[in-house]
């Protein structure tokens, strides 16, 4: 179970790349975004909340197992902030970029309440979800950036 955990915990183990784990893990949020969105709102919507409850979780008994308060190598919480930012946007490349860019940039910068989130919260629902209202930050930047991006 430990390895399932640490597998799932990791992103795929994208999260040990040495150099910028949590772009590496919105990179898996981008892959699993491409799986569901064909789903309709209605499934997708129930299947990103059940994804955090499930990322939460996850995140909870890695941090056990490494032994360390939010662990850089668990990037399952990117994952969950990326499906969180694209919820109900229309998912051309311009999109899938500017998504990207925004919610690395929201989940780097931490605006307010994010950071009280983080620290709020010391369990695995602290490291999922300072990354899932970075999500809905970026979800709502990307409803105004959006109309300016391009369609296709």
């Amino acid at each position: 179970m430990r390895h399932l955990i640490t597998f799932l915990a990791t992103g795929c183990c994208i999260g040990k790349v040495p150099f910028a784990p949590g772009t590496a893990g919105t990179i898996v949020g981008v892959l699993l975004y491409l799986l569901l969105e064909p789903l309709s709102h209605f499934m997708y919507a129930v299947t990103v909340i059940a994804f955090i409850f499930m990322a939460s979780w996850v995140a909870t008994r890695a941090q056990d197992i490494l032994s360390e308060q939010d662990p850089q190598e668990v990037v399952i919480d990117e994952v969950a902030g990326f499906l969180v930012t694209m919820a109900f946007h229309r998912s051309d490349i311009w999109m899938l970029l500017g998504g990207f860019v925004i919610f690395r940039v929201f989940d780097i910068v931490k605006p307010f309440p994010i950071r009280w989130i983080e620290r709020r919260f010391l369990s695995g629902w602290g490291i999922v979800l300072d990354d899932v209202a970075a999500g809905v930050y970026a979800n709502i930047a990307l409803w105004f950036f959006g109309l300016a991006l391009p369609k296709g």
